[in-house]
């Protein structure tokens, strides 16, 4: 079984380090498996909403958008995503942000039009492995906000495996 620590340290949060309390569970006849990160490593990426989206003049796929990050100046985005409208919030990189696949985030010309980021999908977070569109936020995400912190990205998932004698843990309450 798998379940994050982040949630199991809601239950019960010992001041005891990820591989402290890995072994503390192998001790009480809970085999641990393996422990692995939530999400891969990926920075610059905060929350956005599209304010305003245009059809590109050069482009029937791609749509020029206006996205509010939190800042002075809103960016201006090229998105090619079917699920792209006003009033969405999405994870966005700015200029500088490093995806999981290792690529930085710059300005680049998209059919002649400057792009100052991107719109990101739950793929392109390396989330998921296929997605079609954007990623969603709820309407109250906070714009700025770094999307790691959001989804509680930096936790680590403990895989369990345990004999048929312990029912008691086939939950986190139980473990």
């Amino acid at each position: 079984m798998k379940f994050s620590e982040h949630w199991l340290r809601e239950w019960v949060n010992p001041d005891l380090s990820t591989a402290e309390l890995a072994e503390q569970l192998t001790m009480a006849g809970l085999e641990v498996d393996g422990i692995e990160l939530a999400a891969p490593a990926f920075s610059g990426i905060v929350i956005g909403e599209v304010m305003q989206v245009d059809v590109h003049p050069q482009a029937d796929r791609l749509r020029l958008c206006k996205v509010d990050v939190g800042e002075s100046e809103w960016l201006d985005i090229v998105c090619g995503a079917s699920n792209v409208a006003p009033g969405i919030r999405v994870p966005t990189a700015k200029i500088g942000a490093i995806l999981p696949s290792g690529l930085t985030i710059k300005k680049a010309k998209l059919r002649g039009v400057l792009s100052h980021g991107m719109l990101c999908s739950s793929s392109e977070l390396g989330l998921f492995d296929k997605t079609d569109g954007l990623m969603l936020l709820p309407q109250d995400a906070p714009k700025g906000m770094d999307i790691r912190p959001y989804l509680n990205l930096d936790d680590q998932i403990i895989d369990v495996d345990f004999t048929p004698n312990r029912g008691d843990c086939l939950s986190v309450i139980g473990i």
